[in-house]
């Protein structure tokens, strides 16, 4: 089943950031000639792998996803809020926490932050 992508704020403007600051990153390693890729590079590409496979497969292991207590679901009093690793075993892991909805085969990101 794929499951269609919607973002709230703040997550909406921390992934255009994140998007952003990687191609301008990506734009002056070119003109500079470097081949090695910065770290917000890869952290987008992690970001933007993370979220696919949400699109995909919510439960795909790689995303070691479990619920997490401490939000609120939006649409829903009795919902969970689920979060889903970037990274790990990192100082300050990225990590995306999401919910289902508001429709049916939605997912909702509410948030792209570090480990809190």
């Amino acid at each position: 089943m794929i499951f269609k992508i919607i973002f709230v704020e703040p997550a909406g403007t921390t992934y255009e950031k994140l998007e952003t600051t990687a191609k301008k990153s990506f734009q002056n390693r070119q003109k500079n000639k470097q081949r090695k890729t910065s770290k917000q590079e890869g952290l987008f590409k992690q970001v933007h792998k993370t979220i696919a496979f949400l699109s995909q497969n919510p439960k795909h292991p790689s995303l070691n996803t479990h619920e997490y207590e401490s939000l609120i679901n939006p649409y829903h009093d009795d919902g969970k809020v689920f979060e889903a690793y970037v990274q790990n075993k990192t100082p300050g892991a990225c990590r995306v926490f999401w919910c289902y909805g508001p429709k049916k085969n939605e997912i909702t990101i509410l948030a792209i932050t570090p480990h809190p």
